[in-house]
């Protein structure tokens, strides 16, 4: 298995984008988990630690993920090395739902989340034919939800609840989580 924080991949190759796949899961799952909660998720500023402990997704999740029809998860890699991961869910009205924007922590700052989000809206335009994407935050996420917005997602109003019930997300730290929904169109 490919661990998510094993050493920065070379400078001298390009990165690329492309559809997630069965053989990716234990790669994604690290990925994800190593980005958002414990330890090593301190070292970027995705971290999630200081609101909710244990585990952010697990192998059953991303399986599904991958092989639920109108769905998917876009990988960024340099080489063979998994750097980042989007998930884009096609839903009603031309809308795609994209989550679990992930960046390895020793690579954030570095462009590669631009670049993922730009990836996951391409895509969902193209093979969707989404005109909106829509996304949840955690409220209290201010400085993600700031770095949304400088890429054109707006705050819809909306809030919905964090599944405090379900500890496949998590466990929470805090009793006032919630999700606040942002939305940005994509194409006419």
């Amino acid at each position: 298995m490919e661990s998510a924080t094993a050493s920065p991949p070379r400078t001298d190759v390009a990165y690329t984008v492309g559809k997630a796949s069965a053989t990716d899961v234990p790669s994604l799952v690290a990925l994800v988990n190593s980005a958002y909660r414990g330890e090593s998720s301190r070292r970027g500023w995705t971290t999630e630690e200081h609101l909710v402990g244990g585990q952010r997704t697990d192998t059953a999740a991303i399986a599904r993920d991958i092989d639920t029809p109108g769905q998917m998860i876009l990988v960024l890699r340099q080489a063979a090395t998994v750097c980042g991961c989007v998930l884009l869910e096609d839903k009603a009205d031309r809308t795609c739902y994209l989550g679990l924007l992930t960046v390895r922590p020793d690579l954030q700052a570095r462009g590669i989340g631009r670049r993922l989000l730009a990836a996951g809206e391409a895509w969902a335009a193209e093979h969707f034919g989404s005109h909106h994407v829509e996304m949840t935050v955690v409220e209290l996420r201010g400085e993600l939800i700031a770095w949304y917005q400088r890429r054109g997602y707006q705050l819809t109003g909306e809030i919905r609840p964090f599944p405090y019930e379900d500890q496949r997300f998590g466990l929470p730290k805090r009793d006032d989580l919630r999700f606040v929904v942002l939305r940005r169109r994509i194409a006419p």
